[in-house]
C-alpha cells in the first residue's frame, strides 16, 4: 500500500514540532513571570524525578519553607514571610519546572511513536535526537542557574540567566526550522545567495538582542533609567562604567540597559533597511518579501512595547509581552532565513 507521506517530509511530525515549540515559547513565558515575581529560588533542590510531585500536606509544606527560609533572599529580602506567601511563589516555581517536564515529555514520546513507525524523514532523524539533548541540557542550566542564588546572592546570576534563556531560545528557533524543513520536505535547490547570509545575520542580531534583555532581567535593570530617550537626562548613565569590564558588561545595570536600547536601535534599522530591500528585488518570492515585512513589523512593535514597558517601570503584563513578542520577533525571522535559502 502506499504511504500517503513522502519519504523526505511529514506533515504530523512537523506539527508535533510546532507543537514542542509552541510548549518552549510557554515555559519562557512562565519563567519570565517567576523571575518577575521573586519566585525563582523558592524550591532550593534539584529532583527531576521526584520533584514533580508537589508537597501534598501541611508537613511537606512546612519542609520546603524551612528550606526556603535558610537561603540569602529568605534572610534578607522575605524575613516574616508567611507560609500562604511562600506557597504564592512556589507555585509559580513549581509550574516552570513542571512545563520543562512535559515539553520533555511531548517531545519524547511522539519522537520513540514516530521513529517506530518510520514516519520522520531519515535526514530528521539526527537532528531531533540533538534537539531532545539540548532540551535535558536546558533543565541542567536552569538547576546551574538556580544554585548560584542559593548561597551568596539574592537572585540568580544575570549571565547564567542570560545563558538559560538564550538555550531556550535557540531550541526554539531549531524547532520552528526542523518543522519547517519536515512539512516541506527536502528543497531542491538551496541558494547560498546574499540574502541567506543577510537573513543570518538578522538573526544573529536577534538572538543578541535577547542575551542583553536577559542580563536586563536578571539585574533588574527595568526598574531604573526609566526615562527615553535620555537615561536620567544622559545619552550614557553616570554609574556605565564601574572600573572592572566583566561587572560592567553582565551586572551594571546601567550599562546593561544602555546596551540592550543600543542593540534596540541597530535591529530596528537593519529590520527596516531589510524590509525595504526584500520588496524592491526580483530575486525574492513573494512569500519571502511578506515574511520580510512581517519580521520588520514585530521589530517596530518590539521596540515601541519595550519603551513602553520601561517608561512604565516594567510591569508584570507588559515585561511578558515584551518577552512574548521577542519569541515571536526570532520566529518570523527564522521563518525568513528558511525561506531565502530555498527555491
Amino acid at each position: 500500500m502506499t504511504s500517503f507521506l513522502r519519504s523526505d517530509r511529514s506533515r504530523p511530525v512537523a506539527v508535533w514540532l510546532f507543537i514542542v515549540a509552541a510548549l518552549v515559547v510557554a515555559m519562557v513565558a512562565v519563567g519570565g513571570a517567576t523571575r518577575l515575581t521573586g519566585s525563582g529560588l523558592s524550591i532550593t533542590e534539584w529532583r527531576p524525578v521526584t520533584g514533580a510531585i508537589p508537597p501534598l500536606n501541611e508537613a511537606d509544606w512546612a519542609s520546603e519553607f524551612a528550606k526556603y527560609r535558610q537561603i540569602p533572599q529568605y534572610k534578607l529580602l522575605n524575613q516574616g514571610m508567611s507560609l500562604a506567601e511562600f506557597k504564592s511563589i512556589y507555585w509559580w516555581e513549581w509550574i516552570h519546572r513542571f512545563l520543562g517536564r512535559l515539553v520533555g515529555a511531548v517531545f519524547l514520546i511522539p519522537f520513540v511513536y514516530f521513529l517506530a513507525r518510520r514516519q520522520i524523514p531519515k535526514r530528521l532523524i539526527p537532528r531531533c535526537i540533538v534537539l531532545f539533548a539540548l532540551g535535558g541540557l536546558q533543565g541542567a542550566i536552569g538547576w546551574w542557574m538556580v544554585a548560584s542564588g542559593l548561597a551568596d546572592r539574592v537572585s540568580v546570576a544575570p549571565e547564567r540567566l542570560a545563558v538559560h534563556l538564550g538555550l531556550a531560545f535557540a531550541l526554539f528557533a531549531a524547532l520552528i526550522w526542523t518543522a519547517l524543513d519536515a512539512w516541506t520536505g527536502a528543497a531542491r535547490q538551496t541558494l547560498p545567495s546574499p540574502w541567506g547570509r543577510a537573513a543570518a545575520v538578522l538573526l544573529g542580531l536577534i538572538s543578541v538582542q535577547i542575551l542583553l534583555g536577559a542580563l536586563v532581567a536578571g539585574n533588574q535593570a527595568g526598574f531604573v533609567y526609566n526615562d527615553w530617550p535620555l537615561m536620567n537626562g544622559r545619552l550614557v548613565p553616570d554609574d556605565y562604567f564601574t572600573g572592572d569590564l566583566w561587572r560592567t558588561i553582565a551586572h551594571n545595570q546601567g550599562a546593561v540597559q544602555l546596551h540592550h536600547r543600543i542593540g534596540g536601535y541597530v535591529l530596528f534599522v537593519v529590520a527596516l533597511v531589510m524590509a525595504w530591500r526584500a520588496v524592491r528585488t526580483h530575486y525574492l518570492s513573494p512569500e519571502a518579501k511578506q515574511l520580510a515585512l512581517w519580521v520588520a513589523a514585530a521589530v517596530v512593535a518590539q521596540a515601541v512595547l519595550g519603551v513602553v514597558t520601561l517608561m512604565a517601570v516594567a510591569p508584570l503584563g507588559l515585561a511578558l509581552a515584551h518577552q512574548l513578542m521577542a519569541a515571536l520577533v526570532l520566529g518570523l525571522a527564522v521563518g525568513f532565513a528558511w525561506r531565502v535559502r530555498r527555491v
